[in-house]
């Protein structure tokens, strides 16, 4: 299990704990009056068997009080089961809030180096099904582990007061169910959970990439293949399920058995005692209904444990991400470049983890204005050079300067200011069109996202839409041409003004007539800016300055466009 499980259980515990300190004033209610609640259902009970002996005329003292007593325990039952309740479910709600803040800060942070290897599907489920299966440790599961500790205290003291053989006979049935059963259980069912938990998140994952690739499934005709595959993950999830069940009966039920036996043991102590002229029919009565309240409260952690497996296995995905080291950092002094004027790769080396090289000796230095365009095979690192310019990864050797500084020591947000990145298909987010433009500049106003829209050539299209600036993508993205997407994401680098604009395949989803009227946006719009254009089409390249080929992971200069056919 050590090799498997990246946390135990009490670093998540403790862990866990330690991130509900901001709504520790909400829990710390809850918790107290879980304590009270519990306590008052002991009080009930001894109050009831008091009673009962009074009127038997087994125990002198008032009935009245007796019985007051057990309305007010009755009483402080209700409210702090609704005051345990209530704030409990507040500060979880509070906290799972700001868990998934956290969570997308943290993705924010990793993206896109450390999060290559994993589905989209699966973070999508860390973020909304394993954040709120968390929300059972704060709302479910702080109480019971305070109260697990002081009920079996209080009534072993009770039980030590009417005769140190209660006590004896009670403790090794208290440290069976409140210690022994629980680690037993999370012992045997931790493996169950996190199964569960990963099954479930492939199934999220293979179902969200069915969605996205429906098209290409019903062209292909690929659909009963699919329908087979989402059965078969849902056959694994029920096997999990399955045990998940299994193992959750058998911890709800075993503890069953020995608060049966500690009524038993309760009732064999007073018969020894009995036996041996030390009859206390008061301490017997007493004891056996403050037990049974008392084992009611510390019987539920090990039912809790059950639901706990889920959530374990939940917080240790969601740790995992969260403990994962990013890749590009930030120095805590940054150095201002100003405007770029130069860009240097000096010998630059890059690989993608145990991979080959892709860049190795890369050489290339361009200067403000000028237009150089890439080419070279697939799998060259034509797309790396623009994403290690963007600082998604650092390169592995060598340097890249801006004006003469390592791009390590610059700051990443104002190096995503000044260069901006136009990829062969626009994302659209779900927002208004207007929205979607001002991306980079969500300050901007509409006379601002207008102006950037009229030199991207968008303009006219927008006003043809229903709600102009203000209609909503979530229902357009998906009719939007290719042109259209592209020109909106030139709408958002002219809003951010930047002063290099590397593009990745712009052109590709582009027939001829788009093609030439984006080139000629860009060669109007953009004509004193740097530029550095990757593509496959000659067309594209035409108005370089200067057109490289990558080859072995080294730059060659192409001296002729015509090159470009060979």
């Amino acid at each position: 299990m050590a090799n498997r499980f990246q946390y135990t259980i009490p670093e998540m515990t403790g862990r866990l704990v330690r991130f509900a300190s901001p709504v520790k004033g909400v829990l710390t209610i809850s918790t107290l009056a879980s304590i009270v609640g519990n306590l008052a259902q002991m009080g009930l009970m001894g109050f009831g068997a008091l009673l009962v002996l009074g009127c038997a005329g087994k125990l002198s003292g008032s009935l009245w009080l007796y019985g007051g007593g057990m309305g007010l325990s009755a009483l402080l039952i209700v409210v702090c089961r609704y005051l345990e309740g209530m704030f409990s479910h507040v500060g979880a709600y509070r906290l799972l809030a700001h868990l998934r803040t956290h969570l997308f800060d943290t993705i924010r942070r990793l993206a896109p180096a450390c999060l290559m290897d994993r589905q989209k599907g699966e973070i999508l489920n860390i973020a909304v099904s394993d954040i709120e299966t968390i929300e059972f440790f704060f709302a479910h599961t702080i109480g019971p582990m305070v109260t697990v500790v002081l009920l079996p205290c209080v009534s072993l003291a009770l039980a030590f007061y009417y005769n140190p053989l209660f006590a004896g006979v009670l403790l090794p049935v208290y440290l069976i169910i409140s210690v022994l059963l629980p680690l037993l259980a999370i012992r045997a069912g931790r493996p169950i959970g996190l199964s569960y938990r990963e099954r479930l998140g492939e199934l999220k994952s293979l179902v969200l990439e069915s969605v996205y690739g429906m098209k290409d499934i019903q062209i292909f005709g690929c659909g009963p293949e699919r329908l087979r595959m989402v059965q078969e993950k849902n056959r694994e999830i029920n096997k999990a399920s399955h045990l998940l069940t299994l193992h959750r009966q058998t911890v709800s039920s075993a503890p069953t058995f020995f608060v049966y036996l500690a009524r038993i043991l309760i009732i064999g102590a007073a018969s020894w005692l009995a036996a041996h002229g030390g009859t206390n029919p008061v301490g017997t009565v007493v004891i056996s209904f403050v037990a049974t309240a008392s084992f009611s409260s510390t019987q539920s952690l090990t039912t809790v444990i059950s639901s706990l497996l889920e959530t374990f296995a939940a917080a240790e995905r969601l740790f995992l991400i969260e403990d994962t080291p990013p890749e590009i950092t930030q120095v805590d002094h940054p150095e201002p470049m100003g405007s770029i004027q130069s860009i240097q790769f000096e010998d630059t080396k890059f690989s993608y983890g145990e991979g080959g090289k892709i860049l190795d000796g890369f050489d290339l230095e361009i200067r403000a204005g000028e237009k150089i365009g890439v080419i070279g095979e697939s799998g060259t690192g034509k797309s790396t050079i623009l994403r290690l310019l963007l600082r998604f990864w650092n390169p592995t050797g060598g340097a890249i300067k801006l004006n003469g500084i390592p791009i390590e020591q610059t700051s990443l947000t104002e190096l995503r200011q000044r260069i901006a990145m136009l990829e062969q298909d626009t994302f659209l987010f779900n927002g208004t069109i207007g929205e979607n433009i001002a991306l980079g500049k969500p300050e901007a106003t509409l006379e601002e996202i207008r102006q950037a829209a009229k030199r991207a050539g968008i303009d006219e299209f927008i006003s043809t839409l229903p709600d102009g600036y203000e209609t909503q993508m979530g229902q357009m993205g998906a009719r939007l041409s290719g042109g259209e997407r592209q020109r909106v994401g030139i709408a958002r680098a002219m809003l951010i003004n930047p002063d290099v604009l590397v593009m990745d395949e712009p052109t590709s989803s582009l027939d001829a007539l788009h093609e030439k009227e984006l080139l000629k946006t860009l060669e109007r719009e953009y004509q004193d800016k740097t530029l550095i254009i990757v593509s496959h089409r000659m067309s594209t390249l035409i108005g370089c300055d200067r057109v490289i080929r990558l080859e072995k992971g080294k730059a060659v200069p192409v001296e002729n466009l015509e090159d470009l056919w060979l």
